[in-house]
């Protein structure tokens, strides 16, 4: 997702289950990320070697997230994640993808996110933040390894410099809204916004909702890239 959640703080709370598809061409790596997710107690409806494949699957299991490695022998991971998250009649994306590379290239990176991927982490990540990372891209949120978040932001930041987009051409926003996304911008979590503003969780979801339709954007992602083009992380 679009808090560019890096810290993995909130370890200790009562998982959620998740429906998880794993996309990668290594078999042992594909067993053993099955058994990691299983072991925790979520659902995993597809473990296949080819994207493709994926995508028929993902049709036909739904999963909330899909675990995609970017080298695949017949397409690439960009290339998955882009059909999986092609948004519904509601604008939330199909599927949120978490890529799971042993890459940490700048630009397979930012292919990932550009592509619609919620979240990125590398294969060298420990156990338990890859568990986290996939209940944070279920909830939507932004994950990446550390260092990574970084290069996103500071590519949305190039590209916002460069656009010069006008400060009057957006639909109009509650302040609760507004403020709500200003957070958003500047890295909190759902349930640090929800904290800060003495909200509920769902109430901040909600918010995030609202205001992604007003915008007409479909992932927290691009959420997090329109508030650094309009400057709301520095106010």
């Amino acid at each position: 997702m679009v808090t560019f959640v890096t810290d993995m703080s909130d370890f200790g709370q009562a998982p959620r289950s998740v429906r998880v598809m794993i996309v990668d061409d290594h078999p042992m790596w594909r067993d053993a990320v099955a058994r990691d997710l299983t072991e925790a107690g979520h659902e995993v409806v597809g473990a296949v070697g080819e994207g493709r494949a994926a995508i028929r699957i993902a049709a036909a299991t739904r999963p909330q997230v899909a675990v995609v490695d970017l080298q695949l022998p017949d397409i690439s991971g960009v290339e998955v994640a882009r059909a999986l998250v092609a948004p519904g009649e509601d604008g939330e994306p199909a599927v949120r993808v978490l890529v799971l590379s042993a890459s940490g290239e700048r630009q397979d990176v930012l292919d990932a996110v550009k592509a619609g991927a919620t979240g990125y982490l590398l294969k060298s990540a420990a156990r338990e933040e890859f568990l986290e990372a996939v209940r944070r891209t279920a909830e939507g949120d932004a994950v990446f390894t550390p260092g990574l978040a970084g290069l996103v932001l500071g590519e949305y930041r190039r590209l916002a410099a460069e656009s010069g987009r006008a400060a009057d051409d957006a639909p109009r926003l509650t302040e609760r809204e507004t403020e709500v996304l200003r957070l958003v911008a500047k890295g909190l979590t759902y349930k640090q916004i929800a904290q800060r503003l003495v909200l509920s969780h769902r109430t901040v979801q909600n918010h995030v909702q609202n205001t992604l339709n007003k915008l007409q954007l479909h992932n927290r992602v691009e959420l997090v890239r329109y508030a650094i083009e309009k400057g709301l992380d520095r106010e």
